[in-house]
């Protein structure tokens, strides 16, 4: 095992092959990370795969495989669990990911567990523990649409709340330019908290760019963008662009505390979602 618990994913690395392998996995709960009242089974089942993929994405990783463990309550019709079939399997189509197995079950409401393996060039995964002093912070995209979405449940924010992307093609044109990387799925602040401690730095950043919309406050602590944020060395030109996708410098890589995020020079609290606070 070249890279275990701490990271997006786990890192297994061949002795026979010219690639590691690297694996996440994610639970998709209702009530939690959907309502049935305003999410289509497809919809749920796309958010399932979509979750993981964020993961493989990260890492700067291709999609390989991934097995599912669903649970389905009373409630699911089976014209709802085909229309969640449905949706999970565009996706993998979609991204090359193919469903390779999982368990079914039943609960007292919808649970999944979806492991996504991904692989890469050996040595190539992109880190969190790997950003150092001096290196130029990045995030992807406008930050703070799944909170407003949520908030509001309209518009081009809902969408994005409902439909995540994961930045597959992104993470891997990362593979080469980023020092370290992540993906945003429990607010800016926090992951880039995370970071920091794995990487034993701190972090001064101006404000984020904004989904359309949203406040500043749902961009540094609003969770599920699944936008990538990133480091690079000083001297790694980062383009503005990717395939339509902004890339935003946003501040710079300390010698400080660790863990330590200053907002325009001010302490930052540290408020993403957290599942036990």
């Amino acid at each position: 095992m070249a890279l275990g618990i701490g990271d997006d994913c786990a890192i297994f690395r061949p002795r026979s092959t010219r690639e590691e392998l690297v694996f996440t996995t994610d639970m998709l709960i209702e009530d939690v990370h959907f309502r049935r009242e305003t999410h289509t089974p497809a919809q749920v089942g796309y958010k399932t795969l979509a979750r993981g993929l964020s993961d493989i994405a990260a890492m700067g990783a291709e999609p390989r495989f991934c097995l599912l463990s669903v649970a389905f309550p009373k409630w699911a019709s089976p014209s709802w669990i085909d229309r969640f079939f449905d949706g999970l399997l565009a996706l993998a189509r979609e991204t090359g990911t193919q469903l390779a197995g999982g368990d079914l079950s039943h609960a007292a409401v919808f649970a999944s567990d979806i492991t996504v393996c991904g692989s890469a060039p050996t040595g190539s995964s992109v880190r969190r523990s790997t950003a150092r002093p001096g290196d130029q912070i990045y995030v992807s995209g406008g930050l703070g649409g799944s909170a407003l979405g949520l908030a509001t449940g309209k518009g081009a924010a809902w969408k994005r709340h409902l439909r995540p992307e994961p930045r597959l093609a992104l993470g891997r044109y990362l593979r080469a330019r980023a020092s370290a990387a992540m993906d945003i799925t429990d607010g800016l602040s926090l992951d880039l908290h995370r970071l920091c401690l794995a990487s034993g730095v701190s972090a001064d950043i101006e404000p984020p760019p904004l989904f359309r919309g949203a406040s500043l406050d749902q961009a540094l602590h609003g969770g599920e963008d699944y936008e990538l944020l990133f480091t690079a060395r000083p001297n790694r030109r980062i383009p503005a662009w990717f395939g339509g996708v902004a890339l935003t410098r946003i501040g710079q890589i300390r010698r400080n505390h660790p863990g330590l995020i200053r907002l325009q020079g001010e302490p930052l609290a540290i408020k993403g979602y957290d599942h036990f606070s």
